[in-house]
């Protein structure tokens, strides 16, 4: 996967890619530090995105919103379905529907349980 890069709200640059240690999108500031993750498992065809994190000291600059839709573009781009299960990924879906409507599904009651039993 290709990074991604943004402009968040400072006007600075800052770049989504695929976190080679776990299941999740990260991004990085222009001084390269970790701002956020973006965590999913892959079920099946599908990847659940289940949480998402923004430190603190990076708030009010729409850090988590680059992340989404970095994490977003780039599966959409290895055309992975998405399923919705986070609060901020299925806000910035519904928000963005127009553009993403055919991406994403919201969770089953089968998906919410597979997850607890990942989750342990």
């Amino acid at each position: 996967m290709a990074d991604r890069q943004y402009t968040d709200k400072t006007g600075e640059t800052v770049t989504v890619r695929r976190d080679p240690q776990q299941e999740a999108f990260e991004i990085r500031t222009a001084d390269d530090e970790v701002a956020g993750h973006a965590h999913f498992r892959t079920r099946g065809d599908d990847r659940i995105f289940h949480h998402t994190v923004v430190d603190e000291r990076f708030g009010g600059r729409g850090i988590g919103t680059a992340l989404v839709r970095g994490a977003v573009e780039a599966t959409i781009a290895e055309s992975v379905p998405i399923v919705a299960v986070c609060p901020m990924v299925k806000g910035f879906l519904e928000k963005n529907a127009e553009e993403f409507a055919d991406s994403y599904r919201l969770p089953t009651p089968d998906d919410m349980a597979w997850l607890r039993e990942q989750e342990g």
